[in-house]
């Protein structure tokens, strides 16, 4: 844990300073991370508002010729989901058994790594070879 904590900025609002306060007192950040993680933040705290705003109202709604529809609120949803994670993610924060992080492809080649590596679990292969219990 860090000894002082980065203030977050104004104007967030809870979602968005429950992970500013999660990622700033844990990880020393350069001024390019602090504002990805400010960007970060601000998606979180419009996906909060996005998913009141469709709790209150319906998630099929009347298309221009009437016909029912899903609520375009769920697509947003969707969409600012997908840069919320593409944001963290461009933080390469480390896992818990990490000295530091990795950005999202080289978290990509090491799973390909270790997939060719890992043995494949093949049924009729071992049934073959007589290792089947």
């Amino acid at each position: 844990m860090l000894d002082e904590v980065p203030e977050p900025p104004e104007g967030l609002g809870e979602p968005g300073i429950r992970l500013w306060t999660s990622v700033a007192a844990t990880f020393v950040l350069n001024a390019g991370e602090v504002e990805i993680l400010r960007q970060a933040a601000a998606t979180a705290d419009e996906i909060a508002l996005l998913e009141a705003e469709l709790r209150a109202s319906s998630l099929v709604v009347a298309g221009y010729a009437g016909q029912p529809r899903p609520n375009p609120l769920l697509k947003i949803i969707q969409d600012h989901r997908l840069l919320l994670r593409r944001l963290v993610d461009s933080l390469a924060l480390p896992d818990d058994d990490q000295e530091s992080g990795m950005r999202p492809g080289q978290r990509h080649a090491q799973r390909a790594a270790q997939g060719r590596w890992r043995p494949v679990q093949n049924a009729k292969l071992a049934e073959l070879r007589g290792e089947a219990s």
